[in-house]
């Protein structure tokens, strides 16, 4: 077993007893760092970056190296999946991430195959194992992948989408297509996720970036279900240590108590729910992450102490939070907030966890 010199993120996920409450920041490794944006220059272009491991484990460990974050989190990104399916993943600069060959015909999705991670996703195993190697045990490392759902997006069409129309077009027209984007998905998500904590990772994350895009029905039929598919697939321990899983879906606050019965360990929140309310609905049988608005970023460090201090205390004494922005750090937040964030979670949180 690994002895880590710093847990704490661990065992709140596990709902075990803490001093403080551990924070680290979806996306803590980018562009509002200059020391990114230098090694991203030196790589070419992201897409570059993310699949040179030397380089990746590089930006990982920049956010740890400037603030006390108790937790890492691989650099890669959701999309190297579909990549990895040949959809002919490619940035355009300020369009973001697009696909040469979306999924449009039925004769190209029933061709789909689940790609093996050891060979078409290697770079990522490599990283995982290489950022694990730097860390030298000062904080775990996260793994992550997109929902099946999430990544069927982008798959069907082609790049991001303010009104989702190819996928719900065929969500509500042809959903035999649809179900089987996701269960070969799904099936790659497995094997992905249980490659990199083969590799290395200590927790994993599932991001269901768009799941709040679909009504009540869709999101239990098109998105949950197959998030519930890969956590029965996923290993949930390895080499004598627990490997616990985390699930966020944006705009899922609707749908806490169908989250939590798919027997995850943690759920991520974004800012729209109150966390003392997820609290009390979800009955300290989860772990919560969450859930800073990042636009609070932008303010000055009192504002975001004040901001801090009303999430810690709505959630209230006890274990099992993990703090967190509600989605992913903009680049244009100044990095001495960031740290201010930081800090103030570590030192108003404490009081949160003593004893009488």
């Amino acid at each position: 077993m690994t002895r880590l010199e710093n847990d704490t993120f661990i065992r709140a996920l596990l709902r075990q007893p803490v001093d403080y409450t551990p924070v680290w920041m979806m996306r803590q490794a980018g562009r509002y760092l200059p020391e990114y944006n230098q090694t991203r220059a030196r790589a070419g272009d992201f897409l570059a970056l993310c699949k040179n491991p030397a380089l990746a484990t590089e930006v990982t460990l920049q956010p740890l190296d400037r603030f006390p974050l108790d937790a890492a989190i691989l650099f890669s990104d959701i999309l190297t999946i579909p990549d990895a399916m040949g959809l002919g993943l490619y940035f355009s600069t300020g369009e973001g991430p697009r696909f040469e060959r979306p999924l449009r015909e039925e004769r190209e999705i029933l061709s789909l195959i689940v790609p093996d991670p050891d060979t078409h996703l290697r770079y990522v195993m490599d990283a995982v194992t290489e950022i694990r190697k730097a860390l030298n045990n000062r904080v775990p490392l996260i793994g992550f992948s997109g929902s099946p759902f999430t990544l069927a997006c982008y798959m069907v069409e082609g790049a991001s989408s303010s009104d989702y129309r190819q996928i719900k077009t065929m969500l509500y027209t042809r959903p035999d297509l649809l179900h089987h984007i996701l269960d070969v998905t799904a099936q790659a998500v497995i094997t992905y996720l249980n490659a990199q904590i083969e590799a290395g990772a200590q927790t994993v994350m599932i991001f269901d970036s768009w799941g709040g895009a679909l009504s009540h029905a869709a999101y239990q039929e098109f998105s949950l279900r197959y998030m519930n598919q890969i956590l029965e697939g996923l290993k949930r321990e390895h080499n004598g240590e627990r490997i616990p899983n985390i699930l966020f879906t944006k705009g899922g606050g609707l749908w806490l108590e169908s989250i939590m019965a798919s027997g995850c360990d943690a759920i991520g929140l974004d800012w729209t729910i109150d966390i003392g309310e997820a609290r009390r609905r979800t009955q300290d049988k989860v772990a919560l992450q969450g859930n800073l608005d990042p636009a609070v970023l932008f303010s000055s460090p009192e504002a975001i102490a004040a901001e801090v201090g009303k999430i810690l205390a709505s959630y209230g004494h006890g274990h099992g939070h993990v703090f967190n922005l509600g989605h992913g750090i903009s680049q244009f937040t100044p990095p001495e907030n960031a740290k201010a964030l930081v800090e103030a979670v570590h030192t108003q949180s404490v009081r949160y966890h003593q004893v009488g």
